[in-house]
């Protein structure tokens, strides 16, 4: 599975991993595993698998590393 680091996190339940490869990925809060979205923190590293939302591609299975 891919790797990334939390880039932003928003107040609205979604946020933004850096890849690594010059592209963001979004994530909602409802596609996280094994972690709350209120303990998440911008630096952390997860890992994801990449799917596809209604407005283009997105992490899934976000896990905590």
């Amino acid at each position: 599975m891919p790797e990334g680091t939390i880039k932003r996190l928003t107040e609205k339940g979604f946020g933004f991993i850096d890849t690594g490869t010059g592209k963001d990925l979004f994530f909602h809060m409802s596609a996280l595993e094994g972690v709350r979205y209120d303990d998440l923190q911008e630096g952390q590293r997860v890992s994801y698998k990449v799917g596809q939302g209604s407005k283009g591609p997105c992490a899934e299975g976000v896990k905590v590393i």
